[in-house]
């Protein structure tokens, strides 16, 4: 099938290739154990985000209100099964949190019929594709952003809701989590864990504000200057300079 054809011509780029740079040791992995490339010809640069690229976007915040979001495709892959599922279970603890699904995808009919199923639709808000300077207001409302992905190769989404301010709860299985030390990480199948931290994140607000800063701190660091300059130095190491 298609899928075959794609794997082939990735597995023979990366076999001809003098070096693969991988976005993360999470997809390094990856490409050692499905396309059996040898560890030392894989260098990681992690992708990274800067500061100037987030708009300055105001958001008038309930302070009385608890609201999680999730951002992104509503595909298989990024989980947002899973994290129906564990808003069911923090609603259970806390039944004053409201949840923001947004984005759109081809799982977006089963995870509405999912919600309605669960009796938690009054608690879920479906905010469609946003874009542009929406993106951010969603991130700014939000007192804590989920990202449940399945499998990530990296993950961009939560870099963009720490400088927005907002802390995150993200998937061990993806590459962020190797940058983004200054997160909640949960497993995500493991809903409990995932619905533990959502609620323990908005409920001890001294947790909560230092998630945020330390987290923020941490991605402020970051820059794709500096992991352009690391691709420069795999290029020159493969030209020998």
């Amino acid at each position: 099938g298609a899928n075959e054809h794609v794997y082939g011509i990735e597995k023979e780029g990366m076999e001809k290739a003098d070096a693969v740079i991988a976005v993360s040791s999470y997809t390094k992995q990856k490409i050692i154990e499905h396309y059996g490339i040898p560890e030392p010809k894989i260098k990681v640069v992690h992708n990274a985000i800067d500061r100037d690229d987030i708009p300055k976007v105001y958001v008038e915040k309930n302070p009385g209100q608890k609201t999680v979001l999730y951002l992104g495709r509503i595909t298989l892959q990024k989980g947002p099964d899973y994290f129906i599922e564990a808003a069911k279970k923090a609603l259970e603890s806390d039944p004053d949190i409201r949840f923001i699904v947004a984005g759109s995808g081809d799982m977006e009919p089963a995870v509405i019929e999912k919600v309605a199923g669960l009796g938690i639709g009054h608690k879920v808000l479906f905010a469609g594709y946003l874009k542009d300077d929406d993106v951010h207001r969603a991130y700014r409302m939000a007192d804590l952003y989920v990202m449940p992905s399945v499998s990530e190769p990296f993950g961009i989404t939560p870099l963009e809701a720490v400088m927005n301010n907002t802390p995150v709860i993200i998937s061990k299985q993806s590459g962020v989590k190797e940058v983004l030390k200054h997160s909640l990480q949960v497993d995500f199948w493991d809903i409990d864990q995932m619905a533990n931290k959502m609620v323990a994140a908005l409920r001890y607000r001294e947790m909560h504000s230092e998630l945020r800063q330390n987290s923020y701190e941490e991605v402020s660091r970051l820059s794709w200057s500096r992991s352009a300059q690391k691709c420069i130095d795999v290029y020159n190491s493969v030209l020998g300079v």
